[in-house]
């Protein structure tokens, strides 16, 4: 799977939002990528998120010759380029644990020029940065102690996924290769639910006490949080 988080010319963002969704959701689907998510960051007027996934590393570099090569990208790359500073801020990650990736179906999209389905509901993405690898004992650790904290507090994991090192098989579109993070996503009806689900969980004596110390010996650097709203042809929202 590959999380990317593109930075966008001033005002383009609903360029290329309009413009994905329209274009680039069936066509890469039909090279064999999974569409899961595009989102516009909001704490970011410039940022647009998305996430593509694939059964293998064997199959994303099958899709990807077949999607760049092919006459959708080839009509509209010049339209959706014009729009973009940098493409290149790319995570290629894996589920963490056979529990640890998105649920099939994780949604349903609505087909160009339809109304998103309503309510709308945001996404938080939290990135953490490791010194070292996420290994399974990591995994397990995240399973048993991290999950039920976040869900009790209003967040349940959505999915939670780490770093793949296996070597890029496309190199035309690069990835962050030496980084070692762990992510995680959950959904949330509204900002105030997010806000609600981070105050409670920094009040949790088990957070504090429990999951904070191990997870502090671990990080690089201070967590990322993306706080994602779905664009109207999201399947994850």
């Amino acid at each position: 799977m590959e999380l990317r988080q593109y930075t966008l010319h001033p005002g383009q963002r609903d360029v290329l939002v309009d413009l994905f969704d329209r274009e680039f959701v069936e066509s890469q689907e039909a090279a064999g990528a999974t569409v899961l998510g595009q989102f516009r960051d909001l704490d970011d007027p410039d940022r647009f998120v998305w996430l593509r996934g694939f059964e293998d590393m064997p199959r994303r570099a099958k899709a990807l010759e077949s999607f760049y090569g092919g006459p959708v990208w080839q009509a509209h790359r010049d339209e959706a380029n014009a729009t973009m500073i940098d493409s290149d801020d790319v995570l290629l990650l894996r589920p963490a644990s056979a529990r640890g990736g998105f649920p099939v179906p994780v949604g349903a999209r609505p087909a160009p020029g339809d109304p998103a389905p309503s309510p709308p509901s945001l996404v938080l993405a939290t990135i953490w940065y490791g010194h070292g690898p996420f290994d399974a004992a990591f995994a397990e650790f995240f399973q048993q102690r991290v999950r039920p904290v976040l869900a009790e507090t209003g967040g349940e994991p959505l999915a939670y996924l780490q770093s793949e090192h296996a070597a890029n098989t496309f190199p035309a579109l690069p990835v962050r290769m030496n980084e070692e993070v762990f992510v995680w996503f959950a959904r949330f009806a509204d900002e105030g639910h997010i806000d609600g689900h981070l105050n409670r969980l920094r009040q949790s004596e088990r957070w504090r006490e429990e999951v904070l110390p191990a997870l502090s010996k671990r990080w690089a650097r201070t967590p990322q949080r993306l706080r994602l709203a779905p664009t109207e042809r999201s399947l994850l929202r």
